[in-house]
């Protein structure tokens, strides 16, 4: 009998030894459900290959050639990652809709004597609930933001907060991105629907009772889309706000960008896009601060003339109400773990 997922906490709590997932690889890195192993039984090539030949050619001959596939494919996985699964192993099978694939894959493991059971509408069916966890329902537990200008080592903060038992949601970790021109990670961001299914992981771990941090943001992280019930929540949020001087904020930059700042191609072609906003000759100053390596004078020059401003804006637009402020002098590791102390105590008035 199909397993059928009911919420987003059920189907992570599915109870099998094995989440198994049969679509080809470029299915499975697009998005797949949190913890699932990718065994497929076709790989991107023969996929594409099999439906050209049901669309085109005859359905008959795609099944069984696909059946080919399968069986060569599935005995690679025998010998492979199921070579030492024991007689009580219990995997849950999926592929896209619960059809073929994961039905003959999990076929072929019940011939072996194990207990294998498919997931009703396969991956399909997970994304319903993420969808609806994500566009349907409100947030489910009060939001915080974090606030303040570039620099202020937010994401630094967030982080010694959820040591400290904190609940919080990285959305810059989850969109691996650093949410601004120059916040490119390597490897480059997860596609919208991964983004999606990790957010909604998170937000089904969160105690609704507590209120849940995070950072102040746009409506997008570099090329990512927050869903509209969480930026409609952050944007109604109270904020704490962390200030810190101009050259505390360059130094912390100069070392968090150090990637960026190392690559000195990188650095001036983002500089390049800054072009229109601003004058000429101040995009002249900048380069040739990144040619020379003054990178921490580099980011005062833009946090001055490009980010602060731009942030104060937005502020004006979209704030909430500031329920505190923390003030620090310096950025340097003692002084997060103090700033987050801080910022602890405000939220305990809020039951966090």
């Amino acid at each position: 009998m199909p397993v059928k997922l009911e919420s987003v906490p059920h189907a992570l709590a599915h109870g099998f030894d094995a989440l198994i997932d049969v679509r080809a690889p470029a299915e499975f890195a697009e998005d797949h459900i949190p913890g699932a192993v990718n065994l497929p039984v076709l790989d991107d090539a023969e996929r594409a290959r099999v439906g050209t030949i049901y669309t085109q050619e005859s359905p008959f001959r795609a099944r069984r050639i696909g059946a080919a596939l399968v069986a060569r494919n599935a005995a690679r996985h025998l010998d492979g990652f199921l070579a030492e699964k024991g007689p009580r192993f219990r995997p849950l099978v999926h592929c896209w809709r619960g059809g073929q694939r994961s039905g003959a894959f999990a076929t072929i493991l019940r011939q072996v004597g194990w207990q294998v059971e498919t997931v009703e509408g396969g991956y399909r069916s997970w994304r319903r609930l993420v969808k609806a966890a994500l566009y349907d329902a409100p947030f489910p537990a009060p939001v915080v933001l974090i606030d303040g200008n570039t620099g202020t080592a937010k994401t630094q903060i967030l982080a010694a907060l959820r040591a400290r038992g904190v609940q919080v949601i990285d959305l810059e970790g989850l969109a691996r991105h650093r949410g601004s021109l120059f916040g490119e990670l390597p490897g480059g961001q997860p596609a919208q629907k991964g983004f999606e299914t990790a957010l909604a992981a998170q937000i089904a771990a969160l105690d609704p009772a507590r209120p849940v941090l995070v950072e102040a943001e746009s409506s997008k992280v570099g090329a990512i889309n927050l869903p509209p019930m969480l930026w409609r929540a952050m944007r109604a949020a109270p904020r704490i706000e962390i200030s810190a001087p101009l050259e505390s904020r360059a130094r912390y930059l100069a070392a968090a960008y150090g990637d960026i700042a190392a690559d000195r191609a990188l650095l001036e072609g983002v500089i390049a896009q800054l072009r229109p906003y601003h004058p000429a000759e101040r995009i002249v100053e900048w380069q040739t601060l990144a040619a020379a390596g003054e990178t921490e004078r580099l980011a005062a020059e833009l946090m001055t003339h490009h980010y602060d401003p731009r942030y104060a804006k937005a502020r004006a637009r979209d704030a909430g109400t500031t329920m505190a402020r923390v003030a620090a002098a310096r950025l340097d590791a003692a002084a997060l773990e103090e700033i987050a102390a801080a910022v602890e105590g405000h939220l305990r008035k809020l039951g966090a």
